[in-house]
């Protein structure tokens, strides 16, 4: 029954995060995206990790996703206002996106986890002490990227809907 339920919440997660990407609609773009952040709420329920999927319904499927909808509106996508980028500028931007990806991913290929012997201790490591203490020993550089990308993020946003003063004059 599990293998069934895994293969139904995979399919899912994958139609609706293709249609993420692939959807001419901004809206419609984050509300699949929604669908598929509550299948891998349901993934982490079939991990045994309930703690792990409620925060994720409630950061993920609620917070963000009503800041990226805040954003799409505030952003007011219509092509026919929408200015024409120079074929340099998304030249140069596409060579910033790929600098970027290869500084993080070199970042992360070199970055070797911690290996240390656990000792059962019969505590629950779903508790929350418990992944405070591992989310802010252990895994504390990462924990700090997610931060800062979600403020750059929200940072080009604004910067992004940010209307020209010359045209409105």
């Amino acid at each position: 029954m599990g293998q069934i339920l895994f293969y139904i919440l995979a399919t899912i997660t994958l139609g609706t995060a293709f249609f993420t990407i692939f959807s001419r609609n901004p809206i419609h773009s984050a509300i699949s995206l929604v669908v598929c952040f509550f299948s891998i709420a349901g993934h982490y329920l079939l991990l045994n990790a309930q703690f792990l999927a409620i925060v994720h319904i409630i950061v993920y499927s609620g917070a963000i996703m009503i800041l990226m909808l805040f954003t799409i509106m505030l952003m007011n996508l219509n092509k026919e206002d929408e200015s024409h980028k120079s074929t340099a500028s998304k030249i140069a931007a596409t060579i910033a996106f790929c600098l970027l990806g290869i500084v993080l991913l070199a970042g992360l290929l070199r970055t070797k986890p911690v290996v240390e012997s656990y000792f059962q201790s019969g505590e629950d490591f779903q508790s929350i002490k418990v992944l405070g203490q591992v989310l802010l020993n252990e895994y504390m550089v990462p924990f700090e990227f997610a931060s800062v990308l979600l403020l750059v993020a929200m940072i080009g946003a604004v910067l992004i809907s940010k209307k020209d003063k010359q045209k409105e004059a």
